[in-house]
């Protein structure tokens, strides 16, 4: 089957690399950039069918009607893959407020409102596909990254609803949740809080010396990844959750054991709440 996929954050790591395994493929992609001079150099990996399109998906007001010039322009959307997103490292204490607002204005809130965009003509085609790339992240946290692990939480609970809700009109949703992969993510693109409290010093300091020397490093290769979302979007039955990297079902393995040891250890104490005559949710 060809796509008309459209990818958010196509300049550099995942997101280009998901676009061009699809433009390989003979897919169509619409890019989405946020530089205008980013759109002929995009849009000249396959001519005619690489469309980049400027859109900042903090832009909110912006995106329905960038969302309704694709679907009149280009054609009809098939899937679309929010990827957009950066990482935030800092102790929780130590990051302002303002810098986690933005983390959730990129990572959760431009994701919400692209999906809201594109989901009104997926279901009115009652075909379609919603990807989330989330990170192993968004399935167990990791000390120095509370801002990132917030944001991945938020998707994963969206997307998990989500699929519930469309489901009955033909549209798939999938969580993507990839390790360590190499990209930017960990180093030009990551923005690092200053360090401010000295009694985080011996938490913080490895962690920050650790990713930087894991950055360019990490297990993950992107154009692997870009192969596997192909495969994803072609199954008759897509999976809901796809972790990618041996490292990310690893820890998400030893974190699952840990929730399930601990639950099974308080079990009595949870039931104890119950009243006898109650009625369950879900």
């Amino acid at each position: 089957m060809s796509h008309t996929i459209l990818i958010s954050g196509v300049s550099g790591g995942l997101g280009r690399s998901f676009a061009t395994a699809a433009l390989a493929a003979g897919h169509t992609v619409v890019g989405t950039l946020r530089r205008p001079e980013q759109v002929t150099e995009f849009e000249a990996l396959a001519p005619g069918r690489a469309h980049g399109i400027v859109l900042d998906v903090t832009d909110t007001a912006a995106i329905a009607p960038a969302i309704e010039r694709v679907e009149r322009e280009v054609g009809p959307i098939t899937a679309l893959v929010n990827n957009a997103g950066y990482g935030v490292e800092g102790a929780f204490e130590e990051t302002p407020l303002e810098t986690v607002r933005q983390q959730f204005e990129v990572n959760v809130f431009g994701v919400i409102e692209l999906t809201r965009a594109v989901l009104p003509f997926l279901r009115s085609r009652r075909a379609g596909h919603v990807v989330f790339i989330t990170s192993m992240g968004g399935l167990r946290a990791f000390p120095g990254l509370t801002a990132y692990n917030s944001t991945k939480y938020a998707v994963e609970g969206l997307a998990d609803a989500l699929r519930q809700e469309v489901s009955g009109f033909g549209i798939h949703v999938t969580s993507i949740e990839p390790g360590g992969f190499r990209t930017n993510w960990a180093g030009s693109s990551m923005t690092r809080v200053p360090r401010s409290i000295a009694d985080y010093d011996t938490l913080m300091d490895p962690i920050r010396e650790h990713r930087n020397r894991a950055s360019g490093n990490q297990l993950g290769n992107p154009d692997s990844a870009g192969t596997a979302l192909l495969k994803v979007l072609d199954a008759e039955v897509p999976p809901a959750h796809l972790m990618l990297g041996s490292d990310a079902l690893r820890l998400v393995d030893e974190a699952r054991a840990e929730f399930a040891a601990e639950a099974a250890a308080w079990r009595d104490v949870s039931v104890s709440t119950d009243f006898a005559d109650g009625i369950t949710l879900g």
